[in-house]
């Protein structure tokens, strides 16, 4: 399977970026190819002008930009993002780019896209029991989970909460081997 692994961290070799690193190890393992994209890196730019605003659908009419980032999107079979947990959501920058990429008549509306599989690997500094508080684990899943991989008709979809970052090197070797993990099992 192609999938395109979506790093979203202003490090690459933070934590985020340790355990993109194993999830691609696994999978490719695993016989997956990998298209690797660090929005960070590449110097994405998340911010969506007037060009980039929903209209009739056809690729064409989006930037030159948007464009490119779709047909790079569309070339693999699934998509997996791994970022931080920041004010109860993804990063920013990730947000950018799902909503200039993931635009109407491409991923949602009259769309053709071909992904069918995604996954997330969201590391938050609370445990997934202080998510669980205030039904935030609830929220958290049906903001990204419904409303981003149900919404864009990927039905086989997965949230992986890797908690408790702040808890020091030692506590966090743990997911890493549990992205390469997922990797290989993807």
């Amino acid at each position: 399977m192609k999938i395109l692994l979506v790093l979203c961290h202003p490090r690459r070799d933070s934590l985020s970026g340790n355990v993109a690193d194993a999830f691609a190890k696994g999978a490719l393992e695993a016989g997956h190819k990998i298209d690797f994209l660090d929005l960070y890196g590449e110097k994405f730019n998340p911010v969506l002008k007037v060009p980039d605003e929903p209209n009739n659908g056809n690729l064409e009419n989006y930037s030159k930009e948007v464009q490119e980032s779709f047909i790079r999107l569309n070339n693999n079979e699934a998509v997996v993002m791994v970022f931080p947990l920041w004010w109860w959501s993804m990063p920013a920058m990730l947000k950018g780019w799902i909503d200039r990429v993931w635009n109407y008549g491409l991923t949602y509306g009259p769309s053709q896209h071909n992904i069918k599989k995604g996954a997330m690997l969201i590391l938050p500094a609370h445990t997934e029991e202080d998510l669980k508080k205030r039904n935030y684990l609830d929220a958290i899943r049906t903001s990204l989970d419904v409303g981003i991989f149900n919404y864009n008709e990927i039905n086989d979809s997965e949230l992986t909460f890797l908690g408790g970052t702040d808890q020091g090197r030692e506590y966090c070797k743990k997911h890493i081997k549990t992205a390469y993990e997922k990797g290989l099992e993807f």
